[in-house]
């Protein structure tokens, strides 16, 4: 007797489901100082440290892949080797002056539409055009990632920019605007994610 297998049924099956591992990932951002005075400025290379996610990865119809991410933004800290107190008001203009992160504690990105292709064995070149929501403002966010999957373990890795003025953030300035940040923001990541049985 033969019986009709539904195609959705099948797809499910295969999708497997990672959770993603802040421990063994690195996710930063880098702003880039202009103006007069941007060679005495800082260009911060600021830590992501502290996020969550979960994944759905489809090897065989990556279309079916989705991803969620959440980053606590009170936990944003610069990275770059500077002085205590420029440490300090690095940090205290990005969660007061950019993040507000008392008011808006998550960036969240959130990904159902993917499109991609296998590479070699076990490794993926993958398009997320996701919905990216920071300080309480959500657009659209394209990234590109290069997937690679061992075992039960799921590796990606890439970049993206952001305009801060996509999101009503103001450029932050010093020294009366004789230094700046660019407008734009470069993100880059290494993400670890495990199999969930």
């Amino acid at each position: 007797m033969h019986y009709a297998v539904d195609p959705d049924t099948v797809a499910e099956a295969a999708t497997a489901h990672y959770i993603v591992q802040a421990s063994g990932s690195t996710f930063r951002v880098k702003a880039t100082a202009t103006g007069m005075l941007s060679a005495l400025g800082h260009s911060p290379t600021i830590a992501l440290p502290e996020f969550e996610g979960e994944v759905f990865f489809h090897p065989d119809a990556i279309e079916k892949s989705s991803l969620r991410m959440v980053i606590r933004a009170e936990a944003l800290t610069v990275m770059d080797d500077v002085s205590a107190n420029d440490r300090q008001e690095i940090n205290r203009k990005m969660h007061q002056e950019v993040l507000e992160s008392d008011s808006y504690s998550e960036i969240v990105y959130e990904c159902k539409s993917v499109s991609g292709s296998k590479s070699g064995d076990g490794q993926y070149r993958v398009a997320l055009n996701g919905e990216l929501t920071l300080r309480g403002i959500e657009r659209t966010q394209a990234v590109s990632a290069r997937v690679s999957v061992a075992g039960s373990t799921l590796r990606a890795t890439g970049d993206f920019s952001i305009r801060q003025s996509d999101y009503d953030i103001r450029p932050v300035t010093a020294l009366g605007g004789a230094i700046k940040l660019k407008d734009e923001l470069k993100f880059a990541f290494d993400i670890s994610a495990r199999q969930q049985e």
